[in-house]
């Protein structure tokens, strides 16, 4: 056990960190000759094509250091904000990190959400300078902002080069120095920690674990505590490239387990793995539950594909554990789910993988934010979607999520991005500078109006140097009122979106209008309206597709025009009351990107 080591990778977006694992799997020969490609750890076609790491992946290396051989089990982990749950699971599975600094860009928001979270867990840190190579590289300025962030010494930091391969042997001596062999005893209860699972069409369900006290053998008969089920281990074995069977695994050991579970209700990421006859006294603390932050609709586009679009999500939820649904039916769309998701990129690349993975073509409604509403009796109900808000008689007033964000940025934008927050209800609390002409601004904001496009829009006015990172802070009383889209009348429930009074105005305006563009025409006008309750704020009107029905009139009289005109409008009026007007999915999408 002595010469184990975990440890996993932190970093911002685009630091370098899968090159980086590349170099560390090229140097200790785990992977070689055509097997090597870029970025060896994201498997998914969606991660190479964006460039980011969705999951976070863990594979074996040996390593020969000073006559011994140590085993390392790396876990390479996503940047984005979206993908933080990935981070935490990682983080729990390890005892040490490498934090992955970018020499051109310095530290960054999420660079610090993840240090202090791997603070928390008492990970040993060790920072490493990518991308010294580059000529815009700034190595001793960004030496100077990890030591007034971590407070080590200049000489523990290396610099490395993902690209080139420079310090790739430091880094490699520096885990087997500094970070601690897990801890834990052999011959105690088998106590082993779930971190992550994938579903096999072929073998059920693998899932895999970090055992911290006890040994695993080949058909064992255990336990997953939480669930109460029991299991042979028909295959257990450690994650190379492929997955690589072993007879047993021991205390401090990264591995897989394959027992034949089909149903994916059986496993839980968090949850402990022990033996049947000799079962732990305690299941292990696992992760904070998640907590949703944006929820949308997804429904079938055939009604029929309902139960394959519940089967599709129960097994990408096993790989994604920070996807929550439940079922839900709207007028418009007929059945389908509300999906909880951690922000809008996370809500993308699931609606993404349900397309490649799974073949399902879903349509997505407006996302939106869960409130707390309270009755004149004082009674709460949450509420995640604009068709279960009480009647606007019966509501006493209405909380809504705020969110403390931290937003780090060099000085030259400090004026655009306080416009920017201060236009989306948002309040200064503080300011702090770092270093140089680096300043952190901490804003709280109403997570309803960061949902759609804030991030973006940060990006681009700070020409992509501003870093975003944001927790839940504390529910605070809005003014919000429920908009609604009527088409001739008829209300289309999941065009409703919940927003603040102050922004209800021009918003119902701007879809009113996005619509008119989209929606096609009939042979019957159509009347696009946005109302609050009973009250008509913005309308649009579809001109109707008419034939010229005087055309055959040659001059003569007046009169014989309007009789062959009056005939047609009421034709058009009775077309209009049993014609349908259907919403096409680009209007659906369309209303996301207003701005």
């Amino acid at each position: 056990m002595n010469n184990i080591r975990n440890f996993c990778i932190i970093a911002h977006i685009d630091h370098g960190k899968s090159t980086l694992a590349d170099r560390l799997l090229e140097q200790t020969k785990t992977v070689c000759g055509k097997d090597l490609q870029d970025q060896v750890l994201d498997d998914m076609d969606l991660e190479r094509e964006r460039g980011i790491t969705i999951k976070s992946h863990a594979i074996q290396m040996q390593y020969f250091h000073e006559g011994k051989e140590y085993v390392l089990n790396l876990i390479d982990t996503p940047g984005h904000v979206d993908f933080s749950y990935e981070v935490s699971r990682s983080i729990a599975a390890c005892e040490g990190a490498l934090l992955i600094v970018d020499a051109s860009q310095g530290i960054q928001a999420q660079t610090i959400s993840n240090l202090y979270m791997a603070i928390d867990n008492n990970l040993e840190i060790i920072p490493v300078i990518n991308k010294v190579d580059l000529d815009s590289a700034k190595p001793e300025e960004v030496e100077d902002q990890i030591v007034d962030l971590l407070g080590c010494k200049r000489e523990e930091i290396i610099r490395a080069s993902g690209k080139t391969g420079i310090g790739v042997d430091d880094i490699l001596e520096a885990i087997v120095k500094r970070v601690p062999a897990p801890k834990g005893d052999p011959d105690a209860p088998l106590q082993a920690l779930i971190f992550d699972s994938v579903f096999n069409p072929f073998r059920g369900i693998i899932a895999y674990f970090k055992i911290i006290n006890g040994t695993l053998k080949k058909d064992d008969f255990v336990k997953f505590v939480s669930t109460d089920k029991e299991y042979h281990a028909d295959e257990i074995g450690v994650l190379k490239l492929t997955m690589s069977p072993r007879e047993q695994l021991s205390a401090g050991n990264v591995g897989y387990i394959i027992s034949g579970i089909k149903t994916s209700k059986e496993v839980r990421v968090g949850d402990t793995i022990t033996h049947v006859d000799t079962p732990c006294s305690k299941a292990i603390e696992g992760f904070q539950e998640v907590k949703p932050m944006v929820f949308a609709g997804v429904y079938p586009i055939v009604n029929e594909d309902f139960e394959n679009l519940r089967s599709s999500l129960e097994k990408l939820q096993l790989n994604d554990a920070s996807l929550t649904f439940q079922p839900e039916s709207s007028i418009a769309l007929g059945f389908g789910f509300r999906c909880g998701f951690l922000g809008l990129l996370h809500m993308e690349i699931v609606q993404e993988r349900l397309s490649r993975e799974y073949n399902m073509e879903v349509i997505t409604t407006v996302p939106n934010v869960s409130y707390k509403v309270y009755d004149k009796k004082g009674t709460m109900t949450e509420v995640h979607n604009p068709a279960g808000m009480p009647d606007p008689t019966v509501i006493d007033h209405i909380e809504e999520p705020y969110i403390r964000a931290s937003i780090i940025t060099v000085t030259d934008y400090i004026g655009p991005i306080m416009t920017l927050c201060l236009g989306k209800r948002g309040e200064l609390v503080k300011q702090d500078y770092i270093s140089g002409n680096r300043i952190e601004l901490t804003f709280d904001l109403p997570l309803g109006e960061i949902v759609i496009d804030f991030y973006d829009k940060l990006k681009s006015i700070s020409k992509g140097y501003a870093s975003f990172d944001y927790h839940i802070h504390d529910f605070r009383n809005s003014k919000l009122v429920k908009l609604d889209i009527l088409l001739n009348g008829e209300p289309v429930d999941a065009l409703s979106t919940l927003t603040h009074f102050d922004n209800a105005a021009t918003f119902g305006r701007r879809m009113c209008e996005k619509l008119k563009e989209l929606i096609p025409r009939q042979q019957f006008e159509i009347a696009i309206q946005a109302a609050i309750g009973a009250k008509i704020i913005a309308r649009e009107t579809i001109k109707a597709v008419r034939k010229d029905v005087t055309a055959k009139c040659y001059g003569g009289d007046v009169s014989r025009k309007r009789k062959l005109l009056e005939k047609q409008k009421a034709g058009k009026k009775r077309m209009k009351q049993i014609g349908s007007v259907e919403v096409p999915q680009k209007a659906f999408l369309a209303v996301l990107k207003l701005d």
